[in-house]
């Protein structure tokens, strides 16, 4: 007699990369609460950004880019939705498409020839020059995180300095907000 296989959906235990934009009270401590409720329990964020998106409501958008299990995102959800000044939770990454974007400031100190090579391949990256002297440029790019990561890596042997990154603006794509 042969033995019988079910297929049984189970509980992934795969990280996976979440973008959570979270709808909040724009009030002090807020961000601060919204932080130690990932550091108490040890979770990483990758990317947090936070601006006022409503002044007549008085309400601000939290955009924060972390790594788990659909567990453990979960949970993270789950507490967020529990915080008295968080009005909504959305995770992007299952909701549906989105954009996301990231503005990065780059400065490289560079000879002549360095120079040219920066501007040839800030050119291919769509990067602007928004500060120059005669030593240095300061680049700004956008784009996707990757990009951002591909521009510094090829800057990186050009006088590379300093760098400045924004962090993960996203909004989902469609006729529905948050």
């Amino acid at each position: 007699m042969k033995d019988i296989v079910y297929d049984i959906p189970t509980v992934t235990n795969v990280t996976r990369r979440h973008t959570l934009a979270v709808l909040v009270d724009n009030e002090f401590g807020v961000l601060a609460r919204v932080i130690g409720l990932f550091s108490g329990r040890g979770y990483n964020i990758e990317s947090l950004t936070v601006a006022e998106v409503e002044h007549n409501k008085n309400l601000s958008r939290i955009t924060i880019v972390t790594s788990g299990t659909e567990m453990v995102v979960e949970q993270i959800k789950k507490l967020l939705e529990k915080m008295v000044p968080v009005h909504k939770v959305h995770d992007l990454t299952i909701e549906g498409e989105h954009v996301e974007r990231e503005l990065a400031l780059v400065k490289i100190l560079s000879n002549e020839k360095q120079r040219v090579e920066a501007l040839r391949v800030a050119d291919i990256f769509r990067a602007r020059v928004v500060d120059s002297t005669t030593e240095s440029f300061v680049f700004e790019v956008t784009g996707e995180s990757g990009q951002i990561d591909e521009f510094i890596k090829l800057m990186q042997p050009l006088g590379l300095i300093e760098i400045c990154r924004t962090g993960i603006a996203a909004i989902s794509r469609g006729k529905n907000g948050i």
